[in-house]
């Protein structure tokens, strides 16, 4: 066996030992590992061959995932971090970075399909790749934030170090990411949440300080005008709860959304059971709910949480009837077997259409489900909005029990969750439409 990797598995060994007794970061340890990992044998013998050999014919995408790889190559696929090791020869080569090792999670993460390649193919962030140059050719460590767009957000924190060159002169560095996601999350949700329950709690506690004032001033004996001032006040009162519930509901999901839900969800069934709970709320407001074309229960089958995927039929309902005059109708359908495409196209080409949620990555087939009012419709400049917390449409009122402006934002954030879509489509004066969909079970297996 090659010294080289002899040295470079005892660095290991003691490094892992190390970490273990001490109960030291194994982040850290893994750190080190890969310093010693990389500076060895990576540079001594496997950079060597991918940087004269292989990589040309990857860089220009010629072939598959390199199948020699080294003994510890299992180790640095082991670790949970995205790791890519660069190699460049010339700075002012601004082409010329590229991944010579690439591990499992970087594979994902990234979408590699090569063990080798253009750095830029699959990085394309400035600040990351400046952090990246200066590893290489300042031989010091940089850091970078890199937002990955799409619809599932991610943050990651990328850490470049230099590892010194390779036998052919060309110089070398360790690409780490972090992924900063749920930390970043659970800070944007902490101050959004103090921001607009501030903000929105103003009003009510203001119109309720106003009222407790009043009855204990000129109105204390007045037995109508206290009867009157509590109504309101009873209202304001459950508007904040509402508010705060709703608030807390999207904080949760938002904290939760970038990991994909488990289990089945029948579509039929939730549908049903919706229609049940708000059959009461519908008939109070002279409202019908009907449901359009449903098929059987138990053949369309999702994959997701059953609570989070009623809440947003719930939430799509729920609205459809505030907006719905009495008299008529909500009809409520779903469509068991469309592309993305089929999922999201309006039934009617008059409508104005906008995608409020496009899924990043494409399932096969979707179930789709729509909720259609029969209010006053929706003008085109107000659909990219209407997902927007607290958004809501100037001249247009949703009845006695206002909402908290939240339910989309809420759905559009379960839905993200489930990895589906969602579109609205509406005709002025003839009501709109709103169609959630979800990936199928058999198109995710």
């Amino acid at each position: 066996m090659s010294p080289v990797l002899v040295a470079g598995g005892a660095g290991v060994v003691a490094i892992i030992g190390f970490a273990l007794l001490t109960g030291a970061d194994v982040r850290a340890a893994s750190w080190m590992l890969l310093v010693v990992a990389g500076v060895t044998g990576l540079a001594a013998w496997h950079v060597a061959e991918r940087v004269g050999a292989v990589a040309p014919q990857a860089a220009l995408g010629e072939g598959p995932a390199h199948e020699d790889a080294p003994p510890y190559a299992s180790l640095i696929n082991a670790l949970p971090d995205p790791v890519l090791v660069v190699a460049a020869h010339e700075p002012d080569d601004l082409t010329g970075r590229r991944f010579v090792l690439v591990n499992s999670a970087a594979r994902e993460t990234l979408r590699v399909q090569y063990d080798a390649g253009l750095l830029v193919t699959v990085v394309r962030d400035p600040d990351v790749l400046e952090a990246v140059d200066e590893a290489l050719f300042g031989g010091l460590e940089a850091e970078a934030v890199y937002e990955m767009g799409g619809a599932q957000e991610r943050v990651m924190r990328a850490i470049a170090k230099p590892l010194g060159s390779a036998p052919d002169g060309a110089k070398l560095a360790l690409l780490v990411l972090r992924d900063e996601t749920d930390i970043r999350r659970a800070e944007r949700t902490r101050a959004d949440f103090l921001a607009n329950a501030s903000h929105e709690l103003r009003t009510p506690l203001a119109s309720l300080s106003g009222f407790i004032e009043t009855l204990r001033g000129h109105a204390r004996d007045d037995a109508g005008a206290r009867e009157k001032f509590l109504s309101i006040m009873q209202a304001q009162a459950e508007r904040m709860s509402r508010l705060i519930d709703d608030l807390l509901s999207l904080s949760r999901i938002e904290l939760n959304e970038h990991i994909a839900p488990h289990g089945e969800v029948d579509l039929v069934m939730a549908i049903l059971d919706v229609i049940d709970s708000l059959g009461p709320l519908a008939r109070d407001r002279g409202v019908r709910i009907e449901p359009v074309d449903l098929p059987p229960r138990g053949e369309v089958l999702v994959a997701g949480d059953r609570d989070q995927v009623i809440q947003v039929i719930q939430n799509l309902v729920d609205n459809a009837v505030k907006y719905t005059p009495s008299g008529q109708a909500v009809r409520i359908g779903l469509r068991p077997d469309v592309s993305q495409t089929e999922a999201s196209t309006p039934a009617d080409p008059r409508a104005a259409r906008f995608s409020l949620l496009t899924p990043d990555r494409a399932a096969d087939r979707y179930a789709a489900i729509r909720v259609a009012d029969a209010g006053v419709g929706l003008a085109r400049e107000h659909l990219p909005r209407l997902t927007e917390r607290f958004y809501r449409v100037e001249g247009q009122k949703s009845g006695e029990r206002s909402g908290t402006g939240l339910g989309l934002a809420i759905v559009k954030h379960i839905v993200n969750r489930h990895r589906g879509g969602l579109a609205v489509e509406s005709v002025q004066g003839e009501g709109a439409t709103f169609t959630a969909y979800f990936p199928l079970v058999r198109a995710e297996a």
